[in-house]
């Protein structure tokens, strides 16, 4: 942000006559795009794909329709090739590459026909590709333990249990690169973010591709199971109820009640009591509300809170990304059940990272020192966002 539209933006904070705005040198951003309620937190929310799996010791990774290998630090196409046993010329040949190309560290490399599936004897966790959720051949499983055991004594299949599992995951798109494209224009092409197209295949930092390279699109990351949590007698707290669960059951004479309109600017520090806990989503921080949420505007609410407050979990999940803003200033993405995120910006002193648990009223940061301080906070159902509003009253 120019230093014109900072002046402006303190101006308009502090209830500056609007004649103000207009003297400014250059286009007054009035929706705050630039800064805090207006922040664009679509790429944070991309950001929640799950890990590219890790690959055996050969670098393979193997589903259902095709297989690749990951590059290592310092390997040329043909260490690959040697690796998993094909000629360099058809291993260079199928990613549009010569056969003395250097590679970058992670890169991906398409086979262009299937080599030995992984396995615990090449550093796999399973044998064979990785499966869809459901598909896993519990039998095989069993069977390839008890046929590793050999023949010294019986085996039950209690005993047969540890097995190595198959690895389960989501099988991703494997794009081409056409002459002309762009890593930038894939990445919006799949809806994934930049960032998380050049994690899993290995970018450089100027997220440069090639015509005839093949891309894996990230996966989204798997929303964690709802918990059936029971609360202890006394203690207030509630489960989160699905929205199916709000209808009446057949045969019920259950009025129905009209959608609460909330208050203008109300000041849910004092408003929000304990009866009111069993929202479905919490209040991250307690204050008055600055701006409510439009859609394509403001696509979260802004809750004034001063520097320093604790920042809290709005509900049970996990840490699907955390990323940062122009500014550096860091953006939290929660994911919890039924496929919903939760966005927190405007703060500093994050204290989780990717990948871990958080529950319900948790401290995950702290409110930065800005002018004015405050959170900004969204609610997405996939990466659409909606308002937070009917989920936190």
């Amino acid at each position: 942000m120019s230093d014109s539209n900072r002046t402006c933006l303190r101006a308009a904070f502090l209830g500056t006559a609007l004649v103000t705005l207009t003297a400014c040198g250059q286009p007054f951003d009035l929706d705050f795009r630039r800064y805090g309620g207006g922040l664009d937190t679509s790429e944070a929310a991309l950001a929640a794909t799950a890990q590219r799996p890790r690959p055996d010791d050969r670098g393979v990774i193997s589903y259902p329709n095709y297989q690749v290998a990951i590059a290592q630090r310092g390997d040329r196409i043909g260490d690959v090739a040697a690796r998993v046993g094909l000629p360099v010329e058809e291993l260079a040949r199928h990613n549009g590459m010569p056969t003395d190309a250097v590679l970058r560290q992670d890169e991906v490399i398409a086979l262009p026909r299937r080599v030995g599936e992984p396995s615990p004897a090449t550093g796999a966790i399973g044998t064979g590709p990785i499966q869809p959720g459901g598909q896993v051949d519990v039998t095989t499983l069993a069977g390839a333990a008890i046929d590793r055991a050999g023949p010294q004594s019986p085996i039950t299949p209690a005993q047969a249990a540890p097995a190595p599992a198959a690895q389960v995951g989501t099988e991703p798109i494997r794009h081409k690169v056409l002459r002309g494209e762009t890593a930038f224009q894939i990445a919006r092409l799949y809806n994934v973010s930049p960032r998380s197209l050049a994690e899993w295949n290995g970018l450089g930092s100027d997220m440069i591709v090639r015509e005839g390279q093949y891309l894996l699109i990230p996966v989204a990351s798997e929303a964690p199971p709802a918990s059936a949590a029971v609360a202890a007698p006394g203690s207030g707290s509630a489960t989160p109820i699905p929205p199916s669960a709000t209808a009446p059951l057949p045969g019920e004479d259950t009025p129905a009640a009209a959608a609460p309109t909330p208050p203008a600017s109300p000041d849910l520090a004092k408003d929000k009591t304990e009866a009111s806990g069993s929202s479905r989503l919490m209040m991250p921080v307690g204050g008055s509300i600055i701006r409510g949420y439009s859609k394509g505007k403001n696509e979260g609410i802004d809750i004034s809170a001063s520097a320093g407050t604790p920042v809290k979990a709005a509900a049970d999940g996990t840490v699907a990304a955390i990323t940062r803003d122009t500014d550096q200033v860091p953006i939290v993405v929660l994911r919890h059940a039924d496929n919903l995120l939760t966005v927190y910006a405007g703060v500093e002193a994050v204290t989780i990272e990717k990948g871990d648990s958080v529950k319900r009223g948790q401290s995950i940061a702290k409110i930065r020192d800005a002018n004015p301080s405050f959170l900004h906070f969204e609610v997405r159902q996939g990466f659409d966002s909606v308002d937070p509003m009917p989920f936190l009253n």
